[in-house]
C-alpha cells in the first residue's frame, strides 16, 4: 500500500481516538448509583438534579456521551455549537452560533448556560462539557460592554501578535462567564467541568476560557496588556477595564474564592491521545512508530525545517520504516494576500523541505477539519509535491510567500479535506519514512 494512504489511515486512528462521545464515557463512568467523573467519585443518590451545560467544537459528541452514562438523571440543559453542527438532544437545549467571530446567537447561548447554573441548587450537580472553540461560541461581555466592542478589542490584540495568556486576560475581564464565571453562578452546587483540550499543555484556566476555573488573571493585567501591545480598545471596554483595575467593579474570581469550594475540571481527551491513536495505527503498519512532540509551537515554517531536519537525522539512525508523529499548534504570519491556515503552509514549507527525500511522505492536519478561512484540514505532500505544481504552473516558493498554499494544493490535488470533524484537539503532522512508492 502506498505510503499516501497509509498516511491517511494513520490520521483516521488519530481522529477516532479524540472521538469526544468516546472520550466523555472513558472519563464518565456509572455504577448504580455512584458515578465515577475522570477519578472523582459523586454519589448519584446524593444528587437532586443533573444539568448540563457546555459549549465548543465538540460539544454536541459529549454530550451524547454524557446522555448515555446518565440518561434519565438529566434534568436539563444547554449547549452552544458552531452553526451546522445542531442535533437533537433530549432535554438539552442547542443554540448555534458564529465562530470563530462571536455572535448575538453566541451571546442568547451563554446567557441560557448561565441561567442553567443559577438555577442550581446546592443538591444539584453542573456537568460543564467544554472544548475548542468555547471562547468564541460564549461571548457574555458586561452590561456596559458592547459584543462588537469584544470583537474589535480581541481582533486588534491578535493583529497586534499578542500571545493567547494575553489575549484570554483581557478577554476573561469582559465576560460574564469566562474566567471562573460559570463557577460563581453555579455555587454552591457542585460544578464538574470535563474538557476535550485544543491547547498546548491543556491548561484548564486557558481552555475555552476557564468558566469553571479560578482566573489567576487581574483587571490590572488585562490593561497592561493593552497599552504593552499599543492596542487602542473602544471606549467602552477601557472604562470597564479601568473601574476593575480601580476595584469599583469585582474581580474575576481567584484560587480560594468560595465559588470553587465544590468545582472540579479534568481533560478528557488532548492532542497525545490523537498521537496515541496514531501511533498504533503506524505499529500495526508496519512502522517504527515516534511521538516527537505534543507541544509542537512557533511559526509553521520554522517547524517545518526542523520536522524535516529531524526527519533526515532519523532516516540515517534507523533501517525500515518510521513514522515520526508532532502534535500542537503552529503560527503563520500574513505578509501576502494568498489562501491557507497554519496546516497547509506547514505543508508546503515541509514539501519544499522534503523535495529531495525520495520515500518520504508528510501530512498536516487541523483536527476539527478546518485550516483557516479554508474547506480543508490540511495537505499531503511529498518529494514531488514541488515538480507536481511547477507542471501545473504553481510554483511552490513564490506560493509560501504569499501565503497562497491552499490555492498550490489546489493545483496539485493533495489538500485533505474531512469536513468538520465534530472534535477539535490541536494539529496533528505526521511524516512517513519508507523505501516504497508515495
Amino acid at each position: 500500500m502506498p505510503l499516501r494512504d497509509h498516511a491517511r489511515r494513520i490520521l483516521d486512528a488519530a481522529l477516532a481516538a479524540v472521538n469526544p462521545r468516546d472520550a466523555v464515557l472513558r472519563a464518565l463512568r456509572r455504577e448504580g448509583e455512584a458515578l465515577t467523573v475522570a477519578g472523582e467519585r459523586v454519589e448519584l443518590g446524593e444528587v437532586e438534579r443533573v444539568l448540563i451545560v457546555g459549549a465548543g467544537k465538540a460539544a454536541v459528541g459529549m454530550a451524547r456521551g454524557a446522555l448515555e452514562v446518565l440518561g434519565e438523571r438529566v434534568a436539563a440543559g444547554c449547549i452552544t455549537v458552531p452553526h451546522g453542527a445542531r442535533a437533537e438532544l433530549p432535554g438539552i437545549e442547542v443554540w448555534e452560533a458564529a465562530h470563530p467571530v462571536p455572535d448575538t446567537h453566541g451571546l442568547a447561548g451563554a446567557v441560557a448556560a448561565l441561567e442553567v447554573a443559577r438555577s442550581a441548587g446546592e443538591r444539584d450537580l453542573v456537568l460543564c462539557l467544554l472544548s475548542g472553540g468555547a471562547s468564541a461560541l460564549w461571548p457574555c461581555p458586561p452590561a456596559a460592554v458592547g459584543l462588537s466592542d469584544v470583537r474589535e478589542v480581541t481582533a486588534a490584540l491578535l493583529r497586534a501578535g499578542a500571545e493567547i495568556g494575553e489575549v484570554n486576560a483581557v478577554r476573561k475581564h469582559l465576560s460574564r462567564i469566562a474566567g471562573g464565571g460559570l463557577a460563581r453562578a453555579a455555587a454552591p452546587a457542585r460544578l464538574v467541568t470535563l474538557a476535550i483540550s485544543d491547547v498546548v499543555g491543556s491548561p484548564l484556566d486557558v481552555i475555552g476560557s476557564g468558566p469553571g476555573v479560578p482566573d489567576t488573571t487581574t483587571f490590572a493585567q488585562a490593561v497592561a496588556v493593552l497599552r504593552k501591545r499599543g492596542v487602542r480598545a473602544p471606549e467602552a471596554v477601557m472604562a470597564h477595564l479601568q473601574a476593575g483595575a480601580a476595584g469599583v467593579v469585582p474581580e474575576t474570581p481567584k484560587p480560594g474564592d468560595p465559588a470553587f469550594r465544590r468545582a472540579s475540571a479534568h481533560v478528557a481527551a488532548s492532542v497525545r491521545d490523537a498521537l496515541a491513536g496514531a501511533a498504533r495505527a503506524a505499529r500495526e503498519l508496519g512502522y517504527r512508530a515516534e511521538i516527537v512532540a505534543d507541544n509542537l509551537e512557533g511559526k509553521a515554517r520554522d517547524a517545518a525545517r526542523e520536522i524535516a531536519a529531524l526527519a533526515r537525522r532519523r532516516r540515517g539512525e534507523h533501517e525500515g520504516p518510521l513514522a515520526l508523529l508532532f502534535g500542537g499548534e503552529t503560527t503563520v504570519t500574513v505578509r501576502g494576500k494568498g489562501r491557507g491556515g497554519r496546516n497547509q503552509e506547514l505543508a508546503l514549507a515541509l514539501a519544499l523541505e522534503l523535495a529531495a527525500e525520495h520515500g518520504a511522505v508528510a501530512a498536516t492536519l487541523g483536527t476539527d477539519g478546518v485550516d483557516g478561512p479554508t474547506s480543508a484540514a490540511g495537505a499531503i505532500v511529498d518529494s514531488g509535491t514541488v515538480a507536481r505544481g511547477r507542471e501545473r504552473g504553481e510554483d511552490a516558493r513564490a506560493a509560501l510567500d504569499r501565503n497562497d498554499s491552499h490555492t498550490f494544493f489546489r493545483a496539485t490535488g493533495e489538500l485533505l479535506v474531512t469536513g468538520p470533524t465534530g472534535t477539535n484537539v490541536g494539529d496533528v503532522v505526521l511524516v512517513l519514512l519508507g523505501e516504497g512508492g508515495v
